[in-house]
């Protein structure tokens, strides 16, 4: 299936289900395209005049057809319509079926997988229960109808002579509503320096905030600016009350499976897709683990990387996260701090592989170019293929190369443990490519991974080929290491 001189392709070949659909709001006149404006008014006037019989009628058929595809229809139709219907001069005292059926013709299914599945990234499951064995999560980028991705999930165990299985996912899906979440003063300051505002303007509306702050901080502090005369006060408040929807959290219900969740676009600069999460396991300076994930926010017009943080893969916060390192696609964090720093691979001139520092994870202002093109495959740009895996011989770095005819390829670095800033080998020849029969999909000739893990000295690398499915291959870290030059 694919290309290796030394890894091993598992049988684990994870293809798109569009049958994995989410129950999500519907507004006629409201779709993407076409003319807008909602007829939602009209839609609830006709609903209003059906008999109850016909509504019975009505309820009982979307029963047969759907209650299987969900796991609980009826709460989505009641949700849906309690959304709807103080939006509009609505009825009084309507009975519940005739509101379950008006939230029915305010639902719509999303299929989040009906055009691609790709860009794993694996990471240890924070439930180990099982000797010998490691069970993972593995995240995936779900591409639905539009090319909208979210971050989906899936399970499952590598065995102690490294076999990889992946459990069936479950068939239902769902996503969880965002709320407000805490903002970091470093990336406003960032955000409003970037956009040319004046420091002796910027300076006055931060000087009221804290490092971390939340919603009702910041309406204090801009109700004080916006007592000064300066010129440029309320538009500096419209962009900080801008920033502050970047900034959100969600929580699952504990009863979902894991790979049921799924994370939707919700904050402005991601409305059109949260791609390629990198995440990794991180260890802090106390002990105590927690898991990162930066992913590429994309709102159609501009990319962004926000931060994702979780304990238990229920809860999530997601921030922005600003600087000039941290600029286009690729951060990817190191699983824990060196000196005292966080540190990330990163690529923010677009072409080559670098490594950035930073005080407090949201905030990398510059970086250090460590690899740049050499090689006949990866000669139009470098990359990496998630965050860096700690062995006893030093940082192991995936990376991908991209050459002619745009094909994408995977090598590896190693670099030094207490200066990643250091290459002590790399591969000149791809370790993992796409072959003349699997190259074919969604997008031609890739092969592209966004993190993989070592288990008992074998590396299990994920990797999504030609944009649409995702495969698995393990290879013995003596082997790469082997073939790696100084």
């Amino acid at each position: 299936m694919i290309r290796s001189p030394m890894a091993t392709v598992t049988d684990v070949d994870l293809a798109p289900d569009p049958s994995r659909v989410l129950a999500k709001p519907f507004i006629p006149g409201l779709e993407d395209v076409g003319p807008t404006g909602s007829r939602a008014g009209a839609v609830v006037s006709r609903l209003m005049r059906l008999a109850e019989d016909e509504l019975a009628r009505i309820l009982e058929d979307l029963t047969a057809r759907f209650s299987t595809r969900h796991r609980d229809l009826l709460s989505e139709f009641e949700h849906n319509a309690e959304r709807v219907l103080p939006l509009i001069d609505a009825p009084e005292n309507i009975s519940r079926e005739r509101l379950l059926v008006i939230g029915a013709y305010f639902t719509h299914e999303y299929s989040i997988e009906g055009a691609a599945l790709a860009n794993p990234s694996i990471v240890p499951h924070p439930v180990q229960d099982r000797p010998g064995a490691l069970r993972f999560i593995m995240s995936v980028r779900c591409i639905g109808e539009g090319h909208r991705s979210a971050i989906g999930f899936r399970t499952g165990t590598i065995s102690r002579d490294g076999g990889v299985e992946v459990d069936i996912p479950s068939h239902y899906v769902t996503h969880a509503i965002g709320e407000p979440w805490q903002h970091s003063r470093r990336v406003l300051h960032a955000r409003l320096d970037h956009l040319g505002y004046d420091f002796d303007e910027i300076s006055q509306l931060l000087l009221l905030l804290p490092p971390t702050f939340d919603n009702s901080d910041l309406n204090a502090a801009l109700a004080e600016f916006s007592d000064t005369s300066q010129v440029l006060t309320s538009e500096i408040s419209q962009q900080a009350r801008d920033l502050s929807h970047w900034s959100y959290q969600v929580h699952f219900k504990e009863e979902s499976e894991i790979s049921e969740r799924v994370l939707w676009p919700h904050a402005p600069p991601e409305y059109h897709g949260m791609e390629d999460a990198r995440f990794v396991r991180f260890t802090q300076e106390s002990g105590d683990t927690s898991y990162l994930a930066t992913y590429t926010a994309f709102d159609r017009n501009n990319i962004s990387v926000q931060l994702l943080q979780t304990t238990d893969f229920r809860s999530f916060t997601s921030s922005p996260v600003a600087g000039s390192a941290a600029v286009g696609k690729g951060l990817a964090i190191f699983p824990r701090t060196i000196d005292g720093c966080f540190a990330a691979l990163t690529r923010s001139d677009r072409e080559s592989n670098g490594i950035a520092f930073s005080e407090d994870l949201h905030h990398w202002e510059s970086s250090v170019q460590i690899q740049f093109p050499r090689e006949p495959w990866e000669l139009v740009q470098l990359g990496n293929c998630g965050p860096p895996i700690e062995i006893a011989e030093g940082w192991l770095v995936l990376m991908h190369g991209v050459g002619p005819m745009r094909t994408y390829a995977i090598g590896a670095l190693l670099l030094d443990l207490d200066d990643p800033t250091t290459v002590i080998g790399h591969t000149r020849t791809p370790i993992l490519e796409a072959d003349e029969v699997h190259r074919e999909g969604y997008v031609p000739n890739v092969v592209y991974s966004c993190g993989a893990l070592v288990h008992a000295g074998t590396l299990v690398l994920p990797f999504g080929y030609a944009d649409q499915r995702i495969g698995v291959a393990t290879m013995q870290v003596s082997d790469l290491l082997s073939a790696m030059e100084s």
